[in-house]
């Protein structure tokens, strides 16, 4: 992959292979689209069919026998998203300029193939689907080699490293070293959202162990086979890990993904002043929340300021349900006024339930950062700690019930009942959990329950849903690859220090803006996939100015901080557009690479 910043620039590639070796390179294979002349010079000639492909072709004949999945499967008893995952990793193996085509194009229809739900199964199943490493794996086997380590990936500058360490994936927990295919799945659509170059982004597995039993009695089990390292000996190879990565890159972005609640908070609280970090499931999982409740209250005929006033029932309490309460209710606090006093009214909008009912300031333990959003119920309300889920709804009505829970069907029939005599004109239901068997409902049990005014969102795709009277219940999926991409992008834009509350915020607020009002009132409550591009250009400008306001941009090499501030909006979307990576052939030269 050395040669990916010369083909970002479209200028002839010098490298050093030829024949059958240039073949079986995946950056610089073309396949059927080497011309008459590069095939000369490289010594290609017999070694592929005479005919020739451009590379619009060679995408519509791809998209042509992935399409035949859908009819006639390959293995009758694999998901047919799984083996349409082994198809285009297949692709990813011989020819990554082309797999980055298809995806770019083809986003819609690859993304929850190459990422949610699909990449669930595949973690699961990562130790017998392994054919090609892809990333850097950090053990507790490594301590005190990490510095060397570092230089053994071959790209000089990097630009983005997702990392997990695979303790609570999805909602599916512990799955260890299986856990790659999270990073993996995800810097792919980072290269398709915000352009950054593939040898630019690194995905990182951090095994310290697995509590997952059967994964460690599994013979195909490809890591550490013993209990997870815990402590300070957990934060020592963290820290160890952390100085490797910014010693050899020091202006890269970390971005943790499918840590455990007490780590995510653990970590974040011990790097966020230090280095450029940011943990998507807790801030992007957030901001995708504000910004659809944004919307909901757009859809609502409300103003923006409504939102200081808005009831939130969250059903829930990991590491995306800390994210979620914390990001709406900052943004509550913003339309209150400054100050503790301000934060304190908004955590008093929130209701939270768990597994063992509404959670007050009665119940016995709690985690820290809970705390502030238990309930302390009112005469009127006839609460008390742990009422069932659909009593809660039924007392308080809220504006919107949030679901993050990872327990599947948990919006029964009682609880949408509840919702639908909310005291709102469009109940709004956000089924957030993944995979699909763990969502909180469908959206056909939603819009049969509440009918087509409803407002429905979900982690996971659901297709919308028809009535007899011709109206459509439109479907959204929260999806942080909305919003994570562009705040990757705007923070290298603006050469941010660090990534803060408010350059979060502001992404959230751009993100909810992008829908039109057209789109949510007819019930859209986040923008089309296939727009992915566009989107992540319009977040990554807010993100950027934001940081600039904030006085924590120090610029990059031709564009200064101030800039930032005295352009234009517009202006600054061709400036993101314009460094956004293209995957496209370039003609290539036989000699000693630069």
């Amino acid at each position: 992959m050395m040669g990916c910043r010369d083909v970002h620039s479209g200028q002839p590639i010098i490298m050093a292979k030829r024949g059958a070796d240039l073949l079986h390179d995946p950056w610089y294979n073309k396949h059927t689209a080497f011309e008459a002349p590069e095939r000369d010079r490289l010594g290609l000639r017999g070694l592929l069919p005479p005919g020739y492909q451009t590379m619009d072709e060679q995408v519509a004949q791809f998209m042509a026998e992935y399409r035949k999945m859908d009819q006639k499967p390959l293995m009758p008893d694999d998901p047919v998203d799984l083996q349409k995952w082994r198809i285009l990793n297949r692709l990813h193996d011989r020819n990554e300029t082309l797999y980055y085509r298809v995806l770019i194009d083809h986003i819609q229809e690859m993304s929850r193939i190459l990422y949610i739900p699909t990449v669930g199964t595949v973690c699961q199943k990562y130790s017998s689907l392994f054919r090609r490493p892809r990333g850097m794996y950090f053990s507790a086997a490594d301590r005190g080699e990490m510095a060397s380590m570092v230089h053994n990936w071959p790209g000089d500058k990097v630009d983005v490293i997702v990392l997990t360490d695979g303790s609570k994936v999805l909602g599916l927990g512990d799955l260890g070293v299986q856990a790659i295919a999270i990073p993996v799945g995800k810097l792919d659509m980072y290269v398709a959202a915000a352009g950054i170059p593939p040898n630019r982004v690194l995905p990182a597995m951090f095994d310290v162990g697995t509590n997952n039993e059967a994964l460690i009695k599994n013979p195909l089990y490809l890591g550490l086979r013993h209990a997870r390292v815990d402590g300070e000996h957990y934060l020592s190879l963290m820290d160890e890990f952390m100085e490797a990565v910014f010693s050899r890159w020091p202006n890269v972005i970390v971005q943790f993904e499918d840590f455990e609640m007490r780590w995510a908070n653990t970590l974040m609280e011990r790097y966020k002043s230090q280095y450029r970090i940011f943990n998507d499931d807790i801030e992007g999982s957030g901001g995708v929340a504000v910004a659809g409740i944004l919307n909901v209250l757009r859809a609502q005929h409300l103003p923006p300021r409504a939102l200081a006033e808005t009831r939130v029932v969250v059903a829930g309490t990991g590491r995306e349900a800390e994210g979620v309460l914390t990001a709406v209710r900052r943004a509550m606090a913003r339309q209150i006024g400054p100050g503790k006093a301000a934060m304190d009214r908004a955590a008093e909008n929130f209701w939270l339930v768990d597994d063992q009912g509404l959670m007050t300031d009665a119940r016995v333990s709690c985690a820290p950062e809970l705390e502030d959003f238990l309930c302390r119920p009112k005469e009127e309300a006839r609460l008390k700690e742990g009422d069932a889920l659909a009593n809660v709804v039924k007392r308080v009505k809220p504006h919107v019930l949030i679901g993050l829970s990872g327990s599947g069907h948990l919006f029964d029939d009682e609880v949408l009942k509840a919702m639908k005599n909310a005291d709102v004109s469009r109940p709004a239901v956000f089924a957030l959990s993944q995979p699909v068997k763990q969502a909180e409902c469908t959206a056909q049990d939603a819009f049969e329950l509440l009918g087509p005014s409803a407002l429905f969102a979900s982690g996971c795709t659901f297709p919308d849903v028809r009535f007899p009277n011709g109206k459509v219940g439109h479907t959204s999926q929260a999806n942080n690859v909305f919003l994570s991409p562009g705040i990757v992008s705007g923070s290298l834009l603006s050469g941010a220090r660090m990534i803060s509350d408010g350059m979060l915020q502001a992404a959230a607020h751009q993100l909810a803006d992008y829908t039109t009002d057209d789109q949510v009132h007819r019930g859209m409550l986040y923008p089309c996939m296939s727009h992915i591009r566009d989107i992540t250009s319009h977040v990554a400008v807010a993100v950027a100015r934001q940081a600039a306001e904030e006085g924590l941009a120090d610029g990059i090499s031709n564009l200064r901080a101030d800039q930032l501030l005295s352009m234009s909006k517009d202006q600054l979307r061709k400036e993101v557009e314009k460094r956004m990576w293209e995957p496209k052939y370039s003609p290539l030269i036989f000699g000693l690479e630069g």
